[in-house]
């Protein structure tokens, strides 16, 4: 089998790759060891659509990438058989807290990009969320601290609201979605299938072997395999070179139903809140939905992504108590339900777009929990790095700039590179 770039994995970023390659021309081929595209990592995403980070290029990589989910039966260009997903913009409350500098750094980025922002003082949070409390519990501690639940005795009692932000109701079927609108130009996918082999020859990758003992002939191979990139990045033979790595881990995401009173659901919307170290956003069926913003205190597990416990652990009730603390009248659920799953986390949580050593060899690494948003721009920025290597051009000593065409802006991709030192704006956290 002859293609013009195999992709190995066919999650949300992978499907999204095969579809803009394929609007260049490129013959692809996805392979994954799943049943169908978007069944890993993307699965389990909480796909929340934000524009704010903690880095300027990262704001603007997610801003762009807003205006493809705003429009998105547009952007796929196809109605697939099963619906198009749908991205609800509820908006995003961030706590203004001691962590985040209270928002002052994130308020400039957004000023810079022109992203829509609002102040929200204690009275309009109160107003729009009456079952929090403001009192403010940091520095965020387990349940079994003597301390847990005692305030500090001050308030996080302000915020901002971004408006363009929410969330994608079901982000396996995102990709699906991408998956029939690139398979629309042509693009082939392979499922329950392993990469075995990265195949070389002087110095430049010309395919790969799949468990089945398939060889798949092509010039290009893009590492697109999530939680299982450093094993393929190991494959390639590439890892050694590379400052900044990657590696799965776990993560626990918690599901419990919203508070007699209030209708979440509906009436609620993302918020990130840093002095519990929680983030939450509405869930389907009246139930509300938290994560983790990876406290110091809390231990991170680092596993094997085909061996790893998948029941849930304490680190549940430690969610589901922390978000208790904001709201009082929360129902804690005898039986635990939500996610466990992992991130393809790199060391500072800023995702890897980038060539590698080896010629022909991409990878985009290092992007679950906080990329989902930025599938599709983040592929057609690959797309653009690939042609600009294989037009000769050496991206570690003249990086490509990328234009975001809607925020009409030059973007110096080598803020992702493999090569990078750990970058200190990094809120090394998942909603940064």
């Amino acid at each position: 089998m002859n293609f013009d770039a195999v992709i190995i994995g066919a999650g949300v970023i992978g499907a999204a790759l095969a579809l803009e390659l394929s609007k260049a021309g490129f013959k692809t081929l996805n392979v994954d060891k799943n049943h169908d595209a978007g069944m890993g990592s993307t699965s389990g995403s909480c796909a929340i659509i934000r524009v704010h980070y903690s880095t300027l290029d990262g704001s603007a990589l997610a801003y762009e990438g807003y205006f493809d989910w705003k429009n998105w039966s547009d952007y796929l260009g196809v109605e697939d058989a099963l619906g198009n997903a749908k991205f609800l913009e509820c908006g995003c409350l961030v706590m203004k807290t001691e962590q985040n500098g209270f928002m002052k750094k994130h308020k400039s980025i957004c000023d810079e990009l022109r992203i829509p922002y609002e102040e929200w003082d204690s009275k309009l949070i109160k107003e729009k969320l009456p079952i929090y409390s403001q009192d403010s519990y940091s520095p965020t501690k387990r349940i079994d601290d003597e301390d847990f639940g005692k305030s500090n005795g001050s308030l996080v009692n302000s915020g901002i609201f971004f408006p363009t932000a929410g969330y994608v109701t079901d982000p396996q079927l995102s990709a699906h979605n991408l998956k029939v609108a690139a398979e629309k130009l042509g693009a082939r996918f392979k499922f329950d299938t392993e990469v075995t082999n990265i195949n070389k020859k002087n110095d430049r990758v010309i395919g790969i072997t799949c468990s089945n003992g398939d060889v798949v002939n092509a010039p290009i191979v893009i590492n697109v395999a999530g939680p299982a990139s450093f094993k393929i990045n190991k494959m390639a033979g590439v890892e050694n070179e590379m400052n900044i790595k990657t590696r799965p881990l776990r993560q626990e995401v918690v599901h419990v139903p919203q508070p007699k009173g209030f209708d979440f659901e509906n009436n609620g919307f993302v918020v990130s809140d840093s002095d519990i170290s929680c983030y939450v956003r509405p869930e389907h069926g009246g139930n509300i939905l938290i994560g983790s913003e990876d406290p110091e205190c809390d231990i991170r597990e680092f596993v094997d992504d085909d061996d790893f416990n998948r029941e849930f652990t304490e680190q549940w009730d430690n969610q589901v108590l922390r978000y208790a603390q904001r709201v009082p009248s929360l129902g804690i659920p005898s039986r635990k339900r939500g996610v466990v799953e992992l991130y393809d986390a790199s060391d500072d949580w800023i995702p890897i777009y980038d060539k590698s050593s080896l010629n022909g060899f991409y990878m985009a690494c290092g992007t679950s929990g906080n990329q989902y948003k930025n599938a599709t721009v983040a592929a057609r920025m690959m797309v653009g790095l690939i042609q600009y290597c294989e037009s000769g051009n050496d991206h570690d000593e003249k990086p490509f700039k990328y234009h975001l065409t809607k925020l009409d802006r030059e973007l110096n991709v080598g803020f992702f590179s493999r090569l990078r030192k750990i970058n200190p704006e990094s809120s090394n956290s998942v909603l940064g």
